[in-house]
């Protein structure tokens, strides 16, 4: 019995230790039942009959707490021969080896309201809890479960040293008014989850000036923020709800989503482009259970690229707003990836892949301003966004993309629109405020999306060209570097709003147009005229 004591005081230290159990012996072995504790250092207690088999696994037991695995080990008490340990008795065992005391460390950087309630949800989430403040009056331990550990420290500098955060720590910041303080000291350290409680104005406030600091993208791409999903949470004990619930399904990661199945789910929809306004219409479709897939050019020429699935043609894998999209190398990786609840973008301009993947319902989001070929034959349903389409006659529906009135209008009978080559109006600044070459040449940056630019500043060379900004503002578009382009191509935009412009989330204008593209495909009756396939696929290969 000691060692289910000792077990029990391990896992109450969060200690990781492993216990090996004999499941199985045959022949002649020193014991045929008994268990056995390993501790991390390789100190045991207890035995499992000694001898050159006990040795074995402790060894299988150290390997499998280093994986954080449990495993199954198979000995035979032989010289020679497969599983053989190197003894002379003859017999065999298996012993299951399980490891415990690894529960993960939740760091709450804090100890205000929010972070009190998700200190309790979390006691039964097999967290060990570590909480930091400077304030010693939020530290009263009647507010945290018994086996908080709490930390309080002059400056949360101080503290987040004291506390040695690790890789494998989830880390959520909450204070009062030190949040800076704590994400400069967090940003650049390793961890499995960093998470802040903040406004969308304050968190892009915080990455602008991140981003003025010169920390990498790889590093801001780690914060999660602002934290916590969207369940409308009010108060501090629904608020920790929402957070647990993005780390519980970002620690097991898991696609997120309610369990229950929407009438949408199994209905594919191949979107033909994969830049701003496609992605917010993937993500429209995306979040009301339909299942996307995108179609690209090899080296698209988006300029919104924070919020473009089509830089994973570029990256490999994208997340906006928390949905992730990956490049898919063919067809064939698209299930699994569906099935995963990411997006597959694959490299298909002419839409030549649409036969393979027999979707309900395909939506023509290039934004060309003509038909680049859509047509009602490729799916039950047709959607197609702007002017260069007939609804009733190349499409089932088309969605007016001009800003004003209208804007997402769902067309059933006739054109959207004319193209009025006049950008929307921000700030009173429209044409201007877009970035177009002077000549043809390779693009390349000389600042980055998001960074705040004045009137005239070099933002991108065209070969030995400098191309200016046209007024002050933050650069909300940038094309991607060694793109070559031709003169009067699109290459960016600037946005007289400064700091209160958001490039990390899609653009009203791109929810508007997702939101009517989700009406039509809700609204618009499935066409009895399926898509033939040369190369059919199994019917069920496509489901998630």
């Amino acid at each position: 019995m000691k060692i289910f004591a000792e077990a029990a005081k391990l896992e109450q230290q969060n200690s990781p230790f492993a216990l090996a159990q004999i499941v199985d012996s045959r022949g002649s072995t020193p014991r045929h039942s008994a268990q056995m504790l390993v501790r991390n250092d390789g100190s045991v207690l207890g035995t499992i009959g000694g001898g050159m088999m006990e040795r074995c696994v402790i060894n299988e037991a150290l390997l499998a707490l280093a994986e954080r695995k449990p495993r199954l080990f198979h000995g035979r008490m032989a010289r020679n021969g497969e599983d053989a340990v190197g003894s002379d008795c003859g017999g065999a065992m298996t012993v299951y080896i399980d490891v415990h005391g690894h529960n993960p460390r939740l760091v709450l950087i804090g100890a205000g309201h929010v972070n009190q309630a998700i200190a309790k949800a979390a006691a039964a989430l097999d967290f060990n809890i570590h909480v930091a403040d400077v304030y010693a009056d939020n530290l009263n331990p009647d507010y945290f479960p018994l086996t908080t550990r709490l930390l309080q420290a002059k400056s949360f500098t101080e503290a987040i040293d004291a506390l040695q955060i690790e890789a494998e720590d989830y880390v959520v910041i909450a204070t009062n008014s030190q949040d800076k303080e704590a994400l400069d000291c967090l940003i650049h350290r390793p961890t499995k989850y960093l998470g802040l409680l903040a406004s969308h104005r304050k968190t892009q406030t915080f990455l602008h000036q991140l981003r003025t600091n010169s920390v990498p993208e790889a590093e801001l791409e780690r914060l999660h923020a602002p934290i916590g999903f969207n369940i409308g949470a009010e108060t501090p004990q629904e608020i920790a709800i929402s957070i647990l619930a993005e780390i519980v399904q970002y620690r097991h990661q898991a696609p997120g989503g309610p369990m229950k199945t929407p009438e949408t789910v199994g209905r594919l929809v191949v979107i033909r482009g994969a830049g701003d306004i496609a992605t917010g219409v993937a993500l429209r479709l995306y979040h009301s259970g339909f299942r996307v897939v995108m179609l690209e050019m090899a080296k698209p020429t988006v300029i919104r690229c924070s919020v473009a699935f089509a830089q994973a043609m570029f990256n490999g894998e994208v997340s906006v707003e928390g949905v992730k999209a990956r490049h898919a190398a063919s067809v064939d990786e698209v299930p699994a990836l569906l099935r995963a609840g990411i997006i597959p973008i694959l490299a298909d301009e002419k839409a030549s892949l649409l036969p393979m993947l027999r979707p309900d319902g395909v939506v023509d989001a290039i934004l060309a301003k003509v038909n680049k070929g859509t047509h009602r034959g490729m799916a039950p349903v047709t959607i197609a966004l702007g002017p260069g389409f007939e609804a009733g006659k190349d499409c089932d529906a088309v969605i007016e993309t001009n800003r004003g009135h209208y804007l997402g209008r769902v067309i059933y009978q006739g054109h959207a629109q004319a193209n009025t080559g006049i950008p929307g109006n921000i700030n009173g600044e429209t044409t201007r405020r877009v970035m177009r070459a002077a000549v043809a040449g390779k693009f390349r940056c000389n600042v980055k999306l998001g960074d705040m630019v004045n009137e005239g500043d070099i933002v991108a060379w065209l070969g030995d060209t400098p191309v200016l900004a046209p007024l002050s503002g933050m650069v909300r578009g940038l094309l991607n570097d060694g793109l070559s382009v031709t003169v009067g191509f699109k290459i960016g935009d600037v946005d007289p709003r400064g700091i209160a412009a958001d490039f990390t989330t899609v653009s009203d204008k791109a929810r508007a147009i997702g939101g009517a593209v989700l009406e039509a495909m809700m609204a618009l009756p499935q066409k009895q005229t399926p898509v033939t396939s040369k190369v059919p696929i199994r019917e069920d290969a496509l489901v998630g």
